[in-house]
């Protein structure tokens, strides 16, 4: 998350959807950029508001993606970081170095099969529509959502909105041979992922 009190601005950061990128563009922007003490960075709109109630009156962003390619960027990611740990990396030996998601998803999940049928059984994480961490039930929702497919214009129509200065992207954590889901899925892979997600699908007109 990104809390900005001078502009009244909150950005609730959903995993895997180019909020990295995000973060650290505002960083840069708003001088007293902040989060919340005790709450996790990738924490819901609800778990961020029980801990500073006046925040539902900021202007509230969050971004979305497809489920299929966001469970699959997951996945990639950590491959990326047991590369990068095998040749000595010691920023991403850290994750390896103890107990944590991503060491579990490389010991317990051999491959992205086993990651989508069996790893969205064991980690909320990875069943948590993004519908969830962007509403609070019977309540406040987020005001602007953006999509990781459309992250550029989308971000710069938020900054238009706090006439915020402007300058093209530097993604970080990117995927520079990301394959097409559509290749990989499974008839049960798919059928799993739009199981657990068809309230995103629904919402976000995402499809397969």
């Amino acid at each position: 998350m990104v809390i900005s009190d001078a502009q009244r601005f909150l950005f609730v950061h959903v995993q895997k959807t180019g909020g990295s990128t995000i973060d650290k563009r505002l960083d840069d922007v708003l001088p007293d950029a902040r989060g919340v003490k005790g709450v996790d960075r990738h924490a819901t709109l609800g778990k961020i508001l029980e801990a500073e109630p006046g925040l539902a009156s900021y202007w509230i962003v969050g971004y979305v993606r497809n489920p299929f390619a966001r469970l699959l960027s997951w996945y990639r990611m950590v491959e990326r970081l047991e590369d990068r740990a095998a040749k000595g990396r010691r920023g991403s030996q850290k994750f390896f170095a103890r107990k944590s998601f991503i060491k579990s998803v490389s010991q317990d999940y051999p491959d992205f099969e086993s990651f989508i049928l069996k790893g969205t059984e064991e980690w909320p994480r990875l069943r948590t529509p993004q519908v969830s961490y962007l509403t609070v039930k019977g309540g406040r929702r987020a005001d602007f959502v953006g999509r990781q497919e459309s992250l550029e214009a989308d971000l710069r129509a938020v900054f238009a909105r706090f006439d915020m200065p402007w300058e093209p992207l530097q993604s970080v954590n990117v995927d520079h041979q990301r394959p097409d889901y559509r290749e990989i899925y499974t008839p049960a892979m798919r059928r799993r992922v739009e199981e657990l997600f068809a309230r995103d699908l629904a919402a976000f007109d995402y499809t397969f």
